[in-house]
């Protein structure tokens, strides 16, 4: 049974708890256990709503602070339950499902250790696995992969990372050596330099920069969805029947990472990044923009645990982002960069049906800069745990190598089975 709260404002440790693509082999003999782990990292790019995917439906604050714009356990969309004080969205029913198998937790309250809100600078910390953003060509994960092979814990033979896009993302560059492959819908590279202006116009022309960054996010999604063109009665795809093509991309993404992963021969370790989560404008966390990208990414945890077959439960999916948003609806119906937000995991190898959450409160005295959720957990707290338990990665080298400079970042075990 799921841990709860004693009481909703008593702060308490839960442990009833586009598209780029790479690989990493970690060979069977990383250890002598009967074992044979599989990692994947799916990075949702653009700063998720983690108030809008699970919901503190039992802070007595919750519907003061969003209003009619709150998830609530009634409703034309009621929540999916999680204990008696968090809920999930209810685009999410494969998560949901997986959650009440033991096969899905949730960290709330969570952020890396960067407190600004630029969404280039936020992504190089969660990628490159430093404290603060700067110059750095190698990520976290890639990093980990470098120390199972200078460790010996792995065989002998140099590990192999494999990517899917034009550019290998960060948290794969590094010292492990990584091929790509790029598949016919990937999102173009010009996105960068668009999301690039963005963030000066932020700096410069906040008006202007929220529009310009809810058209770049509907560009993106429908891009990539191949939704270029208008239904034949000039509504927005991504609104009506390009929804449809979302999901078949989202799901499409994920299930060709876990048809590798799954493989006996196959790679060991992916990362795996879908646009979009940047919703300054129109969220609808119920119903809208939001919901439906949940839904999109709902059916591809569905289609990561399909493709897995018989190695799902040696499997662990971390989806992870940049930074949460605001802890208020601003005035065009959306939210802005924030804070701390939830992460998702899914997996056999999880202990899982639990939320994992110091929860600090949603009065406004509790709130980050009075605007934000405030972060009580490390996200290198979270992957360091997994990292140690799941791939076997020397505890020392993670605090020397692929989380340098995070002594204060311990990690978080009983994560897993």
């Amino acid at each position: 049974m799921p841990a709860t709260l004693a009481a909703p404002t008593r702060r308490a440790l839960l442990l009833g708890s586009g598209a780029l693509l790479s690989y990493a082999y970690l060979p069977r003999t990383a250890s002598a256990e009967p074992r044979d782990p599989r990692f994947l990292a799916i990075v949702l790019r653009g700063g998720l709503d983690g108030l809008a995917v699970v919901a503190p439906v039992g802070d007595p604050d919750w519907r003061k602070l969003r209003g009619d714009k709150a998830l609530t356990v009634e409703g034309a969309s009621p929540v999916l339950p999680l204990d008696d004080f968090f809920a999930l969205n209810p685009a999410m029913p494969n998560l949901h499902r997986l959650y009440r198998a033991g096969q899905a937790l949730v960290v709330h309250a969570v952020a890396t250790p960067y407190r600004e809100r630029s969404h280039f600078d936020g992504q190089d910390v969660l990628e490159s696995g430093l404290p603060g953003p700067g110059a750095t060509d190698t990520g976290w994960l890639n990093r980990a992969l470098s120390t199972l092979t200078a460790g010996g814990s792995a065989a002998a033979q140099v590990q192999r990372a494999f990517a899917i896009g034009p550019i290998t993302p960060l948290v794969m560059r590094g010292p492990a050596p990584v091929l790509s492959w790029m598949p016919p819908r990937l999102a173009p590279v010009g996105d960068d330099t668009m999301m690039r202006l963005l963030d000066l116009y932020r700096h410069t022309d906040p008006t202007f920069a929220g529009v310009l960054e809810e058209g770049i996010g509907v560009a993106t999604i429908a891009r990539a969805g191949g939704m270029d063109a208008k239904p034949a009665d000039g509504t927005p795809a991504v609104q009506t029947g390009g929804i449809t093509q979302v999901r078949a991309y989202f799901a499409e993404a994920a299930g060709t990472a876990a048809k590798f992963l799954g493989r006996p021969d196959g790679p060991r370790v992916g990362a795996l990044s879908l646009n979009g989560w940047d919703t300054h404008i129109n969220e609808g966390a119920d119903k809208g923009r939001l919901a439906d990208l949940l839904g999109a990414l709902d059916g591809a945890i569905g289609a990561v645990e399909s493709g897995m077959g018989a190695a799902w439960p040696d499997t662990v999916v971390a989806l992870v982002t940049e930074f949460g948003r605001t802890a208020r609806i601003n005035g065009n119906d959306g939210t802005d960069h924030g804070t701390a937000t939830a992460a998702l995991f899914a997996g056999g190898a999880l202990k899982g049906g639990r939320v994992v959450a110091d929860w600090p409160g949603l009065k406004d005295a509790d709130l980050h800069d009075k605007r934000d959720l405030k972060p009580t957990t490390d996200l290198r707290s979270v992957m360091k745990g997994l990292l140690r338990d799941h791939l076997r990665v020397d505890g020392r080298r993670l605090e020397a190598i692929v989380f340098p400079d995070s002594d204060a970042a311990r990690p978080i075990g009983g994560l897993l089975t």
